[in-house]
């Protein structure tokens, strides 16, 4: 990117849709624009659109397997960020991408899953089998895991029953809301622990408030994918094509 820049300086605008949770989206606003920053220099970052949906609406619908009527929660608030101009969509939640993908498939406006940069950073480690952390229904969930296979040549496992649900109950009652516990990062550990003892080569972070929890710094010889940063890092992709292309 080159400096000085004609004033006001095009760029593309990314849409957050946030809210699920507040402290994800947070971490991807707060990103995005320190990332620009630091790319650009000066005073320039991000132009950003958010969009929050109410995550005591997400909670309820969740616990209640009321997709239908999450997804038409989820669309009409798309519908607000496409009504605002954005240039890509990114969804601040790994569970939500369950209704938010078919949404999108049927919307000209550019999503980036979730899933796709994560799934190309495993595979470009050269891992074959990853456990995955996440809320019980990305765990339980089907989507993820043939995403995985399919598109980039690795298996994912999930923790046994009862630690499924410690991990999904530690999301929900705790980083969401900033509580972050000495003995919930030792649990996740132990969570961590149990599945590359059976077999996994690396974990993925696969609820984006994890990473307040655990992260590289606890397992420094076991390879973790936080998604939260892997997505971040690739919605700034999408824009630095987009100003490479302009040039």
């Amino acid at each position: 990117m080159t400096s000085p820049r004609a004033r006001p300086f095009r760029q593309k605008t990314i849409g957050i849709l946030g809210g699920s949770s507040n402290e994800a989206t947070v971490e991807y606003y707060q990103s995005l624009n320190a990332r620009l920053n630091a790319a650009y220099g000066g005073w320039d970052n991000a132009e950003i659109v958010i969009v929050s949906v109410n995550f005591g609406n997400i909670e309820a619908l969740l616990r209640e397997d009321r997709w239908d009527e999450l997804a038409a929660y989820l669309a009409e608030k798309i519908d607000r960020l496409e009504a605002a101009g954005v240039d890509l969509v990114v969804c601040v939640s790994n569970t939500l991408h369950r209704a938010v993908a078919p949404i999108m498939q049927a919307r000209a406006t550019p999503f980036l899953h979730i899933a796709d940069p994560t799934g190309a950073a495993i595979r470009a480690a050269g891992l074959k089998r990853v456990g995955l952390l996440g809320t019980g229904a990305t765990m339980r969930s089907p989507l993820f895991a043939e995403r995985f296979r399919a598109n980039y040549g690795f298996e994912t496992i999930a923790p046994d029953e009862a630690d499924m649900e410690i991990v999904d109950r530690i999301i929900f009652d705790e980083p969401v809301r900033r509580i972050l516990r000495p003995e919930s990062r030792a649990e996740y550990i132990r969570v961590v622990e149990a599945l590359r003892a059976r077999g996994a080569q690396g974990v993925i972070l696969g609820c984006t408030e994890i990473f307040l929890l655990i992260g590289q710094q606890d397992m420094p010889d076991f390879p973790v994918f936080d998604t939260t940063a892997l997505h971040v890092a690739a919605a700034l992709d999408f824009v630095d094509e987009w100003e490479a292309a302009a040039a």
